[in-house]
């Protein structure tokens, strides 16, 4: 451990970070001369949404780089159902037992978050939305954080740390226009030091109404009013909103744009997808439920087995073109007109895909293209 209490890399890559019973497991099985060949598969038996959002792919690559074992994976950004396999895993038991704890909470957590984002955006529509939760997460956390959220589809992120390339969007705390004598001067000191490019949004719910501070942040060149009223405090939100549209449309001002932050969900940007330009999005999507994944063995020693509860043999996922996935013994002939879904990933340890971060837009890509074939939103 270094200064702050955090797992380093080093640690998980050598599976020292892992649950108790997988260190007893291997002395167990060591003592008796047991080390069986077994290939096992990762599901989810429910899902927090109708699909899910693979994710947390290119860590658990760099995980077993390295080990003696076969990977089979959906690519990042894959849309897939409860009950279908994202992953299998082929090797001697003992020289990958340890690390299914660190490669579990690999696809879990990241695959919650961009399944959460992908739900809000798929809603939005045109209207964009951006991940504002890091801060609701541990800092060690924020790369994976905004890294799963764009594969998600958000259309910025606003940790400093996110993957280089990414859209960093942000405007002001309440602290910084506190700092100031007037609300007025705090709007007037982000318009004169902020970079040109930054879009000059004015936070405008801080000591006066709504509808008083966005009229005075629009007279002043505010491109967008931030309103970020906490829930207690909110009373009828789309009243507010529309007044504040109102007053802004009647005084000139209809180019001036509402950026809604603050506790804000999906029934949120469902009510108001209609009156809000720009969504921020925090502990929705930071803190969304994960991806209850789990890994069982499905065959062993060549033959079938698994245990109650679960389906045995070697599985494959095939998407037909209109988006809908089958899932088939693995020894079956492919359906006609699909694809299968699961790829080799690592052949013996070695990699066989591409790990750069240049792989995140293709990830995004494919998530986009995927999401084309669902059902559509009202």
């Amino acid at each position: 451990m270094g200064k702050f209490r955090i797992v380093d890399s080093d640690t998980i890559k050598n599976g020292k970070c892992t649950d108790v019973y997988f260190i007893r497991t291997e002395e167990a099985l060591d003592a008796e001369g047991l080390n069986p060949l077994v290939t096992m598969e990762v599901s989810a038996a429910a899902l927090p949404q109708p699909w899910g959002v693979l994710c947390g792919l290119n860590d658990l690559l760099s995980l077993f780089e390295g080990i003696p074992v076969d990977v089979v994976a959906m690519p990042e950004g894959s849309i897939f159902y409860a009950g279908e396999p994202v992953l299998r895993i082929t090797g001697r038991y003992l020289d990958f037992a340890r690390y299914e704890t660190a490669l579990l909470g690999f696809l879990c957590h990241a695959s919650g978050i961009a399944s959460a984002a992908s739900m809000m955006k798929l809603h939005a529509g045109d209207v964009p939305v951006h991940s504002f939760g890091s801060r609701r997460q541990h800092p060690t956390l924020a790369y994976m954080i905004e890294r799963s959220a764009w594969i998600g589809g958000v259309d910025g992120v606003s940790n400093t740390c996110a993957p280089d390339g990414l859209p960093l969007t942000g405007t002001m705390p309440h602290a910084f226009v506190m700092c100031f004598e007037k609300t007025s001067d705090a709007w007037i000191a982000f318009d004169r030091h902020a970079p040109p490019e930054v879009p000059r949004v004015m936070l405008c719910d801080t000591f006066c109404d709504e509808k008083r501070e966005a009229l005075a942040a629009a007279r002043l060149g505010a491109t967008a009013v931030r309103l970020d009223t906490p829930r207690s405090r909110r009373g009828d939100m789309r009243l507010i909103l529309e007044e504040v549209r109102w007053e802004l449309d009647i005084n000139g001002y209809s180019d001036v744009k509402i950026f809604l932050t603050g506790g804000v969900d999906l029934e949120d940007i469902i009510k108001y997808r209609d009156i809000v330009d720009s969504f921020g999005v925090g502990g929705a999507i930071a803190n969304a439920p994960v991806i209850d994944f789990s890994m069982d063995i499905v065959e062993i020693e060549g033959k079938i087995s698994a245990k109650r509860g679960k389906r045995s043999g070697v599985k494959e996922v095939y998407e037909f073109p209109d988006g809908t996935h089958t899932v088939l013994p693995a020894w079956y002939d492919a359906p006609k007109d699909c694809r299968a879904l699961l790829k080799p990933v690592i052949s013996n340890g070695h990699l066989l895909i591409d790990t750069s971060e240049t792989c995140i837009n293709d990830a995004r890509k494919r998530l986009s293209e995927n999401m084309r074939k669902l059902p559509q939103i009202q």
